[in-house]
């Protein structure tokens, strides 16, 4: 990809997660950005492409980021706990009216968010799951069918302003609780015993 077009859609992609999308013009970005709209136009047709461009990335840097994530655990809880810390890290600050915003005004890059949420996202917690059983770290009574699909459901309750209205309610902090929650109800004796290791 063009430099130049990475570095306006990484720029632009904080500019949207910092004040949400529908509030902010194309005048306004080019103004937060330091660049001329015809700049912007020369890589993007309009807001649409620009924003459905800026959610293909996100999913892409996220698989890439989770994958490694895998990699470098120890275990299946060690692994879901580190993937739960990078998401607050690149969620922690996102204004929720963005992703209302992308459900009512920006389908088609809805669709990508929820593709991604529902084939990406599903299969690395089930596998997670499946990892956890093996490894006699979570309950061997657990369908990670069923679970994994209860996890990625919740996190739709998670962005729902009218659940948890912004900014009362931040997503490091609800997150953070679901994922006590979840972790907390899926382990076993040993698994409990790993937990109270962790710092």
């Amino acid at each position: 990809m063009d430099a130049k077009k990475l570095e306006i859609l990484e720029r632009a992609s904080n500019v949207y997660m910092k004040y949400g999308i529908k509030s902010i013009t194309m005048d306004d970005l080019a103004s937060e950005l330091g660049i001329s709209k015809k700049t912007i136009y020369k890589y993007f047709t309009d807001k649409n492409e620009l924003i459905q461009s800026i959610i293909v990335l996100k999913a892409e840097m996220d698989k890439a980021m989770c994958l490694e994530c895998q990699i470098n655990s120890k275990n299946a809880i060690d692994n879901l706990i580190n993937i739960s810390s990078l998401v607050v890290e690149h969620l922690g600050n996102v204004n929720s009216t963005v992703f209302y915003d992308l459900k009512k005004y920006y389908p088609d890059a809805w669709s990508i968010l929820e593709t991604h949420k529902w084939e990406f996202i599903l299969s690395m917690i089930r596998d997670n799951i499946n990892k956890g059983i093996e490894e006699n770290l979570y309950r061997d009574d657990l369908d990670p069918n069923i679970i994994s699909r209860l996890y990625v459901a919740s996190t739709d309750a998670l962005l729902d302003t009218g659940v948890f209205p912004w900014p009362e309610y931040q997503f490091q902090d609800v997150f953070s609780q679901m994922i006590h929650l979840q972790i907390s109800g899926m382990v076993s004796d040993k698994g409990r015993e790993y937990l109270k290791q962790i710092p």
